[in-house]
């Protein structure tokens, strides 16, 4: 069996990722900290396996993350590794560590989000 490829865009190109991303609509801020630089970034995308920050700031592959989720649904601290950099643009982070408290507040959020995305039903 042939090892999976990065995305690279195309559709018809296998992703490495487990758990499908959502997209934020700019509602979801987080705190993070690495390598001394602390800073508050917009989420873009978020899933149970990671997310992508937007910064300007440079991080290298395999440097860890401290996160803590600006959002309604409580407390969310979370430990990652950077994975993907996308120069002036953002970090791909894979979440590499998250406690049995904070895991609840993560699938609230994705819950969230996943609803916000849905088209209301018609009640015709």
């Amino acid at each position: 069996m042939p090892a999976h490829k990065p995305s690279s865009g195309d559709p018809n190109t296998p992703s490495r990722r487990c758990h499908p991303r959502m997209e934020t609509a700019g509602e979801v801020w987080v705190y993070w900290n690495c390598a001394g630089l602390e800073d508050t970034s917009r989420v873009r995308d978020l899933c149970l396996g990671g997310l992508f920050i937007e910064t300007e700031a440079a991080r290298g592959v395999g440097m860890e993350v401290k996160l803590d989720f600006l959002v309604q649904e409580g407390q969310i601290r979370a430990a990652a590794v950077v994975r993907h950099v996308e120069p002036g643009t953002g970090l791909g982070l894979k979440f590499t560590a998250l406690s049995a408290e904070d895991d609840p507040h993560l699938k609230a959020l994705i819950s969230r989000l996943q609803s916000s995305l849905r088209p209301p039903t018609s009640s015709e």
